[in-house]
């Protein structure tokens, strides 16, 4: 039974909910990042590990956090706290929440100026400014559109004008609503490029890349690079799954709609490689471009395609609409508990909110161009921003939610909360105690650089490892369960 707290609103059915978890986690990572580390890891090898870190990592993670947000019934900061004080536990535990709400708005102050090259090249798109460019030009181009701080900021602005605009109109009438038709119309328009990619001649090239496994292409690098994309693409550790959750109604299934969201979110990813590696292919393209893909490689292939203008639009409008569902979740954290803390109402939290993110986005934008020689241990105020939410607060969030969950809180809540048979319930306990913080302090070990694991074709090792840290875990967990409960 959930806690008497009411959200201030509810999605109106379970797929209001997966539309919007999907958006959130359907991001610029999915159609710009995805495609480009595939490339970068030899394809289908990588596909398939990165499957297999959805289901271990990402998915038991994200019920957890769904069931931290609907039993709590508020922001990351008042879910996390009603929830250990119900269980009885140290109140200090919702330093999670405030990591959480803390990191997403971080990473939104960095993540409005990358949305901002998707509008900036969707306006070039439609009037021509692409047309006759070379590699070196489309090259020339991009560093030119960052080193303009009034065009940046602009595009960065008014990434964070739609954001606020749509997020102060509420739960149903702002973001339901605008999620119900941008990721439809993302899956049609992904939909169309992959129906010109069937006939550009390289599609069954592309299929081959993304579907065929060879596990000589995918090194240690590759897999770790699967386990923290699976982790991130998700929006896990950023307050946007949990707040989110918090509006779920208490009759829908948190795991149906947990696997609902992963499995949409998966194959949005796999419908973007099946979109752009077909164009790239059959234009005789490197796949493993890096993160020039989207805006140098694309563009240049779009200009080779008979109608190409054309899917260059539809493209980078589905890019655009790709960054502005992520960001809408990303700040809805932040106006939640506004809102349920300090008698504001959501529009004025919504814009409040939405300068302070402009001014700390514009420093982030400055880093391209008047603060390029600003740098402090050789990062600019860009970087801090990705490196401080990317390898500390996400890794350190998610795994304080594992922990908290799987030793601390009595099992029996979320039992009932998660509404899963006795055996599913053991297998969600047991993923999230041992194989989720697993990949989560794998993907914080490497990401610190302390040491570099050789996974290679050593599987029985790792496998020898987990069952280990499983026999000791389950030793333990008494002990640790009253430690960690303080």
């Amino acid at each position: 039974m959930t806690t008497t707290q009411q959200p201030r609103a509810q999605w109106l059915g379970r797929w209001g909910f997966v539309l919007a978890a999907t958006g959130s986690a359907v991001g610029l990572g999915n159609i710009w990042k995805f495609p480009y580390i595939t490339g970068e890891h030899g394809g289908g090898a990588f596909v398939l590990v990165y499957l297999a870190c959805i289901l271990a990592v990402g998915v038991p993670v994200m019920m957890t956090e769904i069931a931290f947000g609907r039993r709590g019934r508020g922001s990351p900061i008042d879910a996390v706290r009603r929830v250990v004080t119900e269980s009885g536990r140290s109140p200090l535990w919702s330093l999670l929440g405030w990591m959480a709400m803390l990191a997403g708005f971080m990473i939104l102050s960095f993540y409005v100026v990358v949305a901002g090259w998707s509008f900036s090249y969707l306006w070039k798109m439609v009037t021509g400014q692409l047309i006759g460019s070379g590699v070196d030009d489309m090259v020339a181009i991009f560093v030119a559109n960052n080193e303009n701080p009034f065009n940046l900021g602009f595009w960065s602005t008014l990434v964070t004008l739609l954001t606020m605009l749509i997020v102060g109109k509420g739960v149903q009438a702002g973001i339901e609503r605008s999620v119900s038709w941008m990721m439809p119309g993302m899956v049609i328009m992904l939909l169309i490029l992959i129906g010109y990619g069937i006939f550009s001649g390289g599609f069954g090239e592309a299929w081959r890349f993304l579907f065929s496994f060879n596990a000589g292409s995918l090194t240690s690098d590759g897999m770790l690079a699967a386990l923290g994309h699976a982790f991130f693409t998700l929006s896990l550790a950023s307050g946007a799954i949990l707040t989110y959750g918090s509006y779920l109604p208490s009759r829908t299934s948190i795991a149906r709609t947990t696997f609902s969201v992963a499995i949409a979110d998966t194959l949005v990813a796999l419908m973007a490689g099946l979109a752009i590696f077909p164009i790239i292919f059959a234009n005789g393209m490197n796949p493993g471009e890096g993160p020039g893909l989207i805006f140098m490689s694309l563009p240049l292939a779009f200009q080779a395609m008979p109608l190409g203008t054309l899917f260059g639009i539809l493209f980078f409008v589905m890019l655009s609409m790709a960054a502005l569902t992520s960001s809408i979740s990303m700040v809805e954290a932040t106006v939640s508990w506004l809102v349920d803390n300090k008698g504001i109402s959501r529009r004025t939290a919504a814009w409040g909110t939405g300068l302070v993110l402009w001014l700390v986005s514009t420093l982030a934008m400055l880093s391209f161009n008047l603060g390029a020689d600003w740098a402090l241990a050789g990062r600019h105020f860009f970087d801090w921003l990705d490196y401080l939410t990317s390898r500390w607060m996400m890794p350190l969030g998610g795994l304080g939610m594992a922990l908290l969950a799987g030793f601390v809180l009595k099992s029996e809540s979320f039992r009932e909360e998660l509404g899963l048979s006795a055996h599913w319930h053991a297998l969600w306990l047991f993923m999230v105690r041992y194989v989720s913080p697993l990949g989560i302090l794998v993907i914080f070990v490497d990401a610190l650089g302390i040491a570099r694991l050789e996974f290679g074709m050593h599987w029985p090792w790792l496998l020898g490892v987990l069952a280990l840290v499983t026999l000791l875990g389950e030793l333990v967990s008494p002990r640790l369960r009253r430690t960690l409960a303080g």
